[in-house]
């Protein structure tokens, strides 16, 4: 059976799953999104996803067509149309059609599409051996220009960054903000391990507030790993003792170099494998 997209709540073939060519999320990639994981039939910190979703929608002005309480049911019901259990699902608002001219106020019928479907965003043996990452020419987004908390469907930022680590030979690439600290990968956030201390940047370097980058901020609260959210330079990572990307895609993958100097001993440590097999118990709960 084809796999069924829920369009404005209703599921339909994903042939037969359309919007206007005069949207404005594909015009102007005006819209926002969100990511999340499903275990065992259950969807992953679904109220966190939710308060960023209408977070980012807020501060575009986009008006969601749709109460929370309706848009997390149809989220349920697009995981149990194509059975499910464990999978990922894309949750997207568009503008709606519209003009061919920037204003918003044009466009009208805002689309809400719900995908579910399975992912595996890298291969199992990045996670046993680690990532490999290279640093982006591509800085993060000025926040003044656009805030990197708004998920929003204008990506071509993080694509640019993402092809210089493909060109790299590399699955992911570290981007910088404008003042050159560390801000995130393209698609995922970046912590370390320094002399046992958790450390990952803030959000006012530029970040996305990441739901598993939070999760895993209070699972190592948990174990009694000692945290830090701070402004982090290259010369952190290359000195790290480890470290790691998290995303609700990604989930928790090591990373054993970057710009070929290896971190650590180069290969994933302790407090990555420890907070990677508590994540797992996590999610499953």
């Amino acid at each position: 059976m084809s796999l069924q997209i829920s369009l404005n709540g209703q599921l339909v073939p994903k042939e037969d799953a359309k919007i206007s060519v005069f949207d404005h999320g594909l015009l102007y990639g005006d819209g926002v999104f969100e990511g999340m994981r499903s275990y065992a039939g259950k969807i992953f910190k679904l109220d966190d996803h939710l308060d960023r979703l209408w977070d980012s929608a807020r501060a575009i002005c986009l008006e969601l067509p749709i109460t929370r309480e309706q848009l997390a049911e149809d989220c349920k019901a697009t995981l149990a149309a194509n059975n499910i259990i464990d999978g990922y699902i894309r949750l997207i608002v568009t503008r709606g059609a519209g003009s061919l001219g920037l204003d918003p106020n044009r466009c009208t019928n805002p689309q809400v599409i719900i995908i579910a479907d399975k992912i595996s965003l890298y291969p199992s043996e990045y996670y046993e051996n680690g990532l490999h990452l290279v640093t982006a020419s591509t800085i993060r987004n000025h926040p003044a220009a656009l805030s990197p908390r708004v998920k929003s469907l204008n990506y071509l930022n993080n694509i640019i960054a993402k092809m210089e680590g493909l060109q790299a030979g590399c699955v992911e690439a570290l981007m910088l903000n404008h003042k050159g600290d560390v801000a995130e990968c393209t698609g995922d956030n970046v912590f370390i391990v320094d002399r046992g201390v958790l450390k990952t940047p803030s959000t006012d370097s530029g970040i996305l507030e990441g739901i598993t980058r939070n999760a895993v901020l209070e699972i190592a609260a948990d174990l009694g790993i000692p945290t830090r959210e701070m402004t982090l330079t290259r010369h952190d990572l290359f000195v790290a003792n480890e470290c790691f990307l998290t995303g609700s895609a990604a989930e928790v993958v090591p990373v054993v170099q970057l710009d070929n100097r290896p971190i650590g001993d180069g290969k994933p440590g302790p407090i990555t494998k420890r907070l990677l097999e508590a994540f797992h118990k996590l999610v499953r709960q």
